[in-house]
C-alpha cells in the first residue's frame, strides 16, 4: 500500500472514531426504540459505523442524517427478521437506565424540560410494548417525525418511500397508539413511589404464602408476562386474572426460596426490582434463571394491572444498577 493510501486509511479511521464518539448515543437511542432490545441496538450501532467505513460517505454530505438513515434501515430489517422468527413465550423489552442514556439529548435545547420529557416517553416500557403493534416502517416514521423532527419528505428519503407513504404510515401509527396512557408514559415521583410500594407488598405477601394479601393488591383483570427467551423457566402464555396471577407468583416463590440479593433500580424511568438467586439452572431439565428483573404497572386505583418479569439473558445486558 502506498503512503498516500495509508494516509487515507488512517484519516478514514480517525473520521470514523470521531463520528462514533459524537453520534453513537443518538444512534443507540434510535436503534433501541426501533427494536426494544439493548443488545440489538449495540450490534446495530456497530454495523452502522462499519457501513460508514465501507461506504465512506462524501465529506460534503452531512454525516448525522446519513448515519440515522443507515441505522434506522438496519433496525427495520432487524425488526422484520425478529418477527419472522418464532419467539418462545411472551416478548418484553430490555430494561435500561434512561437517565444514564440521555435520551436523544442532542435533539432538545438544554433548558427545554418538556421536550426532554417527551423524548423520554419513547423509551418507556408502555411505549415500547405498544410499539410492537406497529409495522417496522410505522415505528421508524414515528421516531423520525416525532422525535427527530423530520419532515415527511426527509423521512421518506431516509426510508426509501414516498412522502405520501410516510403520511399514511404516520396516521396509522398514531391511530394504533391513541390508547396509550400518558400517565404511564411519564409517571411522577408519587406514582413511582406507589408502584414500588405495591410491588414490594405483593412480593412480601408471596414470600409469606399470603395468597389473599396478594390478590388484594391485584386488579381483577391483572396480566402477568414472563420473558425467559426460551432459555429459562417462564410462563409460555400471558396469565390473565387476579386469581391466576396470584397463584402463579406464589408457586414461583415456593420454587425459588434461594434469593441471594435484591435491589431496587430505575428501569425505563420506573422502579423495578432485580432479584439474584444462589443457584441457576445447572443441569436441571427445566432451567431456573439466576437473575431476573420485575416491574409492575398500576391501574387508577393503585392495584397491579400488569406484572412484567424479564429473565432472558439477552434482555439483561444493560441491566440498570442501583443508584
Amino acid at each position: 500500500m502506498s503512503g498516500a493510501a495509508q494516509a487515507r486509511v488512517s484519516r478514514d479511521k480517525e473520521r470514523t472514531a470521531e463520528a462514533f464518539e459524537e453520534h453513537r448515543r443518538l444512534l443507540w437511542s434510535l436503534c433501541y426504540r426501533m427494536t426494544g432490545v439493548a443488545a440489538d441496538a449495540d450490534e446495530l450501532v456497530q454495523e452502522t459505523f462499519l457501513r460508514m467505513q465501507e461506504a465512506r460517505p462524501s465529506r460534503d454530505e452531512p454525516l448525522r442524517p446519513w448515519l440515522v438513515k443507515v441505522a434506522v434501515n438496519l433496525s427495520r430489517d432487524a425488526l422484520r427478521r425478529r418477527r419472522r422468527r418464532e419467539y418462545v413465550g411472551p416478548w418484553l423489552p430490555s430494561p435500561v437506565d434512561l437517565s444514564a442514556e440521555e435520551v436523544f439529548a442532542t435533539q432538545a435545547a438544554p433548558d427545554d424540560l418538556e421536550a426532554r420529557l417527551e423524548l423520554r416517553d419513547t423509551g418507556s416500557y408502555a411505549f415500547l410494548l405498544a410499539a410492537e403493534a406497529l409495522t417496522p416502517t410505522q415505528r421508524a416514521v414515528v421516531l423520525l417525525c416525532e422525535v427527530l423532527d423530520y419532515s415527511g419528505k426527509e423521512a421518506g428519503r431516509a426510508l426509501g418511500i414516498s412522502e405520501g407513504a410516510v403520511k399514511v404510515a404516520h396516521h396509522r401509527a398514531r391511530r394504533a397508539l391513541q390508547d396509550l396512557d400518558r400517565a404511564s408514559l411519564r409517571p411522577d415521583r408519587k406514582a413511582k413511589e406507589r408502584a414500588r410500594e405495591v410491588l414490594e407488598k405483593f412480593l412480601t405477601a408471596a414470600a409469606m404464602g399470603d395468597e389473599d394479601g396478594m390478590r388484594a393488591l391485584l386488579s381483577k383483570d391483572a396480566l402477568a408476562l414472563s420473558d425467559g427467551g426460551g432459555r429459562y423457566y417462564a410462563a409460555l402464555n400471558p396469565i390473565h386474572g387476579a386469581d391466576r396471577v396470584a397463584r402463579l407468583t406464589l408457586g414461583l416463590a415456593r420454587k425459588r426460596p434461594d434469593i441471594s440479593s435484591f435491589e431496587w433500580v430505575e428501569a425505563n424511568g420506573e422502579p423495578a426490582l432485580v432479584l439474584r438467586y444462589e443457584s441457576g439452572g445447572g443441569g436441571r431439565k427445566v432451567k431456573l434463571a439466576p437473575l431476573l428483573l420485575m416491574r409492575a404497572a398500576l391501574d387508577a386505583d393503585g392495584r397491579i394491572r400488569a406484572l412484567h418479569t424479564v429473565l432472558a439473558p439477552r434482555k439483561l445486558t444493560r441491566l440498570p444498577v442501583a443508584g
